[in-house]
């Protein structure tokens, strides 16, 4: 079942790059007591993922704390590494923080996994933003196909 305005994000652990190396962080620590916009993706280094979905939230992550956001999440099925250099590569420095969710632990407890195996890509996240206060959900924007209509930064900071 997917998550749903209202519902918490589940208590689960992910990981993230840092200077001193990959670190795990629960969500509890990344949305408890914070406002967070949390974007997800199919995968790093993809072709949307990589020349516009990222790049927006880093071209406008400004406007986007100015609005009350403490936290700019970026959640893909790919692991702390993968992740730390993808952040490299798209610039993201601090404003980003890039979270690995190698097991699809939480895309999976989240029910936005997206199967992409006949692709060779196995499992994988559907492409989605959320807005969360306190771990709660306060909006969901889940793209309805392929492309990026309803989950970028724009959008986002419309709603916001």
């Amino acid at each position: 079942m997917t998550i749903q305005v209202g519902d918490k994000i589940p208590s689960i652990s992910l990981s993230t790059m840092t200077p001193d190396g990959v670190v795990d962080i629960t969500t509890d620590e990344i949305f408890g007591g914070k406002k967070v916009v949390m974007f997800a993706l199919p995968g790093a280094f993809t072709p949307t993922c990589s020349a516009a979905h990222v790049p927006g939230y880093v071209v406008h992550n400004e406007a986007i704390k100015a609005k009350g956001v403490d936290t700019i999440a970026c959640l893909s099925v790919n692991d702390a590494f993968v992740m730390g250099a993808w952040g490299e590569a798209q610039n993201v420095e601090d404003n980003i923080l890039m979270l690995g969710d190698g097991s699809a632990s939480l895309t999976r407890a989240l029910g936005l996994e997206l199967d992409l195996s006949e692709r060779n890509f196995g499992l994988r996240s559907q492409r989605y933003a959320l807005i969360a206060e306190n771990g709660v959900v306060t909006h969901l924007n889940i793209e309805p196909a392929r492309g990026l209509e309803v989950s970028d930064a724009e959008t986002i900071l419309g709603i916001l």
